[in-house]
């Protein structure tokens, strides 16, 4: 069995919000583990913790208590500039709404802002032109937002996650916009990049018409999360987390 570190883990995730006299918890001892190349779609009730849990996984919100681990790296124990430098290189992150900027093209969406990692200019297009190849949207590369259609958006956004070759991809409700047949095409192009590009891939939907196209489903309920179980027709999967 190999020894490298998931490239996700949450080890007893605890996190609490003040509330009036008291506190809410939002999570509740939750572990999870996510190997490279699996995609695990979360799902559960509104207001279960799925939102808590993407934000702490992705290093925006600090838990109360527990370990935040990305790819081997405690986030829990990092300050805020080696956070936002561990959340750069190593998360990439997917909403649902693509947030794309009007006056910018497909590849000009993904460009800007690169050079906080270190590339050229040069180098920075060539990635973009590899991206946008990755989800489909070549032919699109000089289209803007209006332009492009509502699932071919969403591809920019994936495009633009995994510029800076990520570790862990966090997805919230990617489909929650589009129509069926757009949703299952952005699933299954999810899939493929988890697989193609070794991330660990968490997410969250309400649409579980699809979970069947991911690896395996775990449910959240009061903060609580259960221990992921393959989704119909994928294979067997070793135990991602402790109930």
């Amino acid at each position: 069995m190999s020894s490298t570190p998931a490239p996700l883990a949450l080890v007893n995730v605890t996190l609490e919000y003040p509330d009036g006299d008291g506190t809410v918890r939002a999570l509740d001892a939750v572990d999870l583990s996510v190997r490279g190349g699996q995609l695990v779609s979360l799902v559960g009730p509104s207001g279960s913790g799925k939102s808590s849990l993407l934000a702490v996984a992705a290093t925006l919100v600090r838990p109360t208590h527990g370990l935040v681990l990305i790819d081997g790296t405690d986030a829990t124990g990092l300050g805020d500039k080696d956070l936002a430098v561990l959340r750069r290189e190593k998360v990439g992150l997917i909403f649902q709404q693509p947030n794309l900027l009007a006056s910018l093209s497909a590849a000009e969406q993904l460009v800007i802002g690169d050079h906080l990692r270190g590339r050229s200019a040069k180098a920075a297009w060539a990635k973009a032109a590899e991206m946008l190849d990755v989800v489909g949207l070549a032919p699109s590369a000089d289209k803007r937002p209006h332009q492009l259609s509502g699932g071919q958006r969403q591809r920019v956004n994936i495009a633009r996650a995994l510029m800076g070759e990520p570790k862990v991809l966090l997805v919230d409700e990617p489909t929650a916009a589009l129509d069926h047949e757009r949703s299952e095409s952005i699933v299954r192009l999810l899939r493929r990049v988890t697989d193609e590009f070794r991330v660990a891939t968490v997410m969250v939907t309400h649409d579980t018409e699809f979970v069947p196209l991911t690896n395996a489903v775990a449910t959240m309920r009061d903060g609580r999360l259960a221990a992921p179980v393959p989704a119909a027709g994928t294979e067997a999967l070793s135990p991602l987390s402790a109930p």
